[in-house]
């Protein structure tokens, strides 16, 4: 499964496949194929210490002639993902620029993030965005870009074919998958990624790694998802609580009114009953009480 970050970085991060890289990203950026003159890879090496992470990412650096090009394959959400990539984007650009160097000798720098997930509440998989001013749309500069490519909204997408085959084949999951994307595509480098990811999945040792790398992200996804439900949880028993604490706070200010307003009362008509009383131990008649207190 290209999908799968080590199998990715097999095929993607290796300078032997520069024809493929190259292909693969002339299709997914828009750019002409004879634009890319070299390749050149700063991250190459899976080190033990790659597999035993359990919250990891793919994160691929290239020297693409006069770019700095970052890739990045992201299987489970992550909060924060639009900030973390323009950080990403704002730490590789300025990086490149060496003491003594003039600003413009600064690398056009793009990101791509390939993301199994849905980031955007919109239909199209492919996000490009740019620096532009706000009313007229000029672009500030043309050396920053970052692109999200929505894996979620692939499988029925007919935009850019040749965009969409190699989507689909890293979102391919079974050698039927594999088959239809072979049968269809006009892309030699497709299929020689095809051959490949078939050669890798052969190799019992990577096969081991793969299943290894794969149960480490699940076990994120479950302990991400834990995380959220325990949330929800507590959230909903703090609610509870707050909303029993103000029940009882309003019973209590009723409570008080309501007896305000009965101790008025009880108190107005023992008061009337005293001066009836006393009227009467005046000898005065019940005709001359009822007129004074007004009552029928």
């Amino acid at each position: 499964m290209l999908k799968l970050d080590i199998i990715f970085k097999r095929i993607f991060g290796n300078e032997n496949n520069e024809d493929v890289i190259s292909a693969f990203l002339s299709d997914l950026l828009e750019i002409p194929r004879d634009s890319i003159k070299a390749v050149y890879i700063n991250n190459v090496e899976l080190t033990p210490e790659y597999f035993e992470q359990k919250f990891s990412r793919l994160d691929l650096k290239l020297n693409v002639d006069d770019r700095i090009v970052n890739i990045e394959m992201q299987v489970n959400r992550e909060i924060d993902f639009n900030e973390r990539t323009l950080y990403y984007w704002a730490k590789m650009y300025g990086d490149e620029l060496k003491t003594g160097e003039e600003y413009g000798q600064l690398k056009q720098t793009i990101c791509i993030n390939i993301i199994n997930f849905n980031q955007f509440d919109c239909k199209d998989y492919h996000s490009h965005f740019k620096v532009m001013e706000n009313t007229r749309h000029e672009v500030l500069t043309n050396k920053f870009a970052i692109h999200f490519f929505e894996l979620k909204k692939i499988k029925y997408a007919r935009k850019n074919k040749r965009m969409e085959d190699w989507l689909n084949l890293i979102n391919a999951e079974t050698e039927g998958d594999l088959m239809d994307i072979q049968n269809s595509t006009e892309i030699p480098e497709v299929k020689k990624a095809i051959v490949m990811l078939r050669e890798l999945n052969a190799d019992e040792k990577i096969r081991q790694e793969a299943f290894y790398r794969e149960k480490r992200i699940h076990d994120e996804a479950t302990a991400l998802n834990g995380a959220r439900r325990e949330g929800i949880e507590i959230g909903r028993a703090e609610g509870k609580a707050e909303g029993i604490a103000e029940g009882m706070a309003k019973g209590k200010a009723e409570g008080i009114a309501e007896g305000i307003a009965e101790g008025k009362a009880e108190g107005i008509a023992e008061g009337i009953n005293e001066m009836i009383v006393k009227m009467r131990k005046m000898g005065m008649s019940e005709e001359q009480i009822n007129k004074i207190i007004n009552v029928e």
